[in-house]
């Protein structure tokens, strides 16, 4: 492994911005000092450039295996690394679903081998996998999922006796999908007696609704009380949601977290009549309003971490009718770079990004030795430039789907470098594929 010295960088980490040399030996950061004169593999001048922790995205799916005509483990993990993403946690609504640990372990396996960043895979729950979720080591796998709403294959866990034995038995974090099926199918039938097969796009948000999310989000967040459960809750998409958690106690003693999304930050439901299915995600994309309380929710640390749900379907997929379309999209590649314009707008400081996408994520989940600028940890660590626009268009994404949701938006800063594991796997638009990522563990 090479050592790597950069020099000037403005780093920032734990709540400061201050400029210092940095040193990678062996993958880790070996030093951090104001002058460091040490000769090294590769030297690299950052100055005018600022150092952030690698993006930890603790929601993707990267299709793999059963699915790779959408997407797969390393073309994905090349857009991630490309997007200053360093390390990424994986669902299991891959075909099969990851609901046995032979399954899981086949995930991994992939992974070691095709990976550019580092990674973990969560063990899927369902009605009737119960002592497969207990085999699980929490010290090796990121957490259980849960999907409490609609999902592929045998994956909605809406049975209530189930839902109670996974809170109360689970060995680790559980992670959850929160909509209530039950409510949705009620709205749909009413939409689809009222339109027929004429729903559009717009009517997402209604029939997927801030109800629906609301009332099967606080059942979890009572049930984690109830059996004192590790509870996570992805993608928050409604500003009543916000209320449902904790913000005056430290991250390291809260039980219950939760977890924002770029595209919930960044689109609403005005943008419906541009993007249409392109911007069909599961919770659906609300109002205004509930964008704003979700950026508020982050801001005062009711809302504990910032992802992605990077979750890519072919052009034709999406080209289809409202009913047809499936839910999600490609992120990983425009995720920091999204948030880092919404720095430059004003509504969120590089700070509190890097606080959202690294350090919390790596506290959250009990991360080893990642998330943070430190001495001794993992050299997972991104090189941003606040003053080199770029524009977003099918020939500049990488996703295998070969769309973003944000071509034709213009960046205001640009992902430079990317350092996975002391690894220099992406400079200035090339990558260095001769090493992989490193599995993830957990201190639990």
């Amino acid at each position: 492994m090479n050592t790597i010295l950069i020099k000037a960088a403005s780093i920032v980490n734990e709540g400061n911005i201050f400029t210092s040399d940095l040193l990678i030996k062996n993958g880790r950061i070996e030093k951090i000092d104001s002058n460091i004169n040490v000769s090294a593999d590769i030297e690299i001048n950052a100055e005018g450039l600022h150092l952030l922790p690698g993006m930890i995205d603790d929601q993707v799916h990267f299709r793999e295996p059963g699915l790779t005509h959408k997407a797969d483990i390393f073309t994905e993990s090349m857009a991630a690394v490309a997007g200053g993403i360093t390390s990424f946690m994986e669902m299991p609504n891959t075909v099969p679903n990851t609901l046995t640990q032979e399954l899981l372990a086949d995930k991994y396996a992939i992974a070691q081998h095709t990976s550019l960043a580092n990674y973990s895979f969560y063990m899927g729950a369902s009605n009737d996998n119960i002592e497969e979720v207990l085999k699980t080591d929490p010290k090796n796998v990121c957490g259980v999922k849960v999907f409490m709403g609609s999902s592929t294959g045998n994956m909605l866990v809406d049975n209530e006796k189930t839902l109670e034995n996974i809170f109360s038995k689970a060995p680790m974090l559980v992670a959850t999908h929160c909509e209530d099926e039950a409510t949705i199918r009620h709205n749909l039938a009413a939409y689809k007696e009222k339109y027929g097969d004429d729903i559009t796009i717009d009517m997402h948000p209604l029939i997927r609704s801030a109800e629906a999310c609301y009332k099967s989000s606080s059942l979890a967040v009572e049930l984690a009380k109830r059996y004192q459960t590790r509870l996570h809750i992805l993608h928050i998409s409604t500003a009543m949601e916000v209320g449902l958690f904790d913000n005056t106690l430290p991250l390291a003693e809260k039980k219950i977290t939760a977890e924002a999304c770029v595209h919930h930050l960044w689109f609403n439901d005005t943008d419906y009549a541009t993007k249409g299915n392109f911007i069909k995600w599961n919770p659906a994309v609300k109002t205004a309003a509930d964008q704003a309380g979700i950026l508020q929710g982050l801001l005062d640390n009711h809302i504990d971490v910032i992802a992605t749900d990077h979750a890519p379907h072919t052009i034709e997929e999406k080209n289809q009718a409202y009913l047809q379309a499936p839910s999600g999209g490609p992120l990983v590649q425009h995720a920091l770079p999204a948030l880092l314009e919404m720095h430059l707008q004003g509504k969120i400081s590089l700070e509190k990004i890097v606080e959202k996408a690294s350090h919390n994520v790596a506290t959250c989940f009990n991360l080893s030795e990642r998330g943070f600028v430190r001495e001794g940890y993992w050299a997972d660590l991104v090189l941003v430039d606040l003053n080199d626009p770029f524009k977003v268009t099918k020939l500049n994404s990488l996703y295998k789907c070969g769309w973003s949701p944000f071509e034709g938006q213009t960046f205001g800063a640009s992902i430079t470098h990317t350092f996975v594991s002391g690894n220099l796997a992406y400079q200035k638009g090339k990558f260095m594929t001769s090493e992989t990522g490193q599995r993830l563990t957990f201190n639990r």
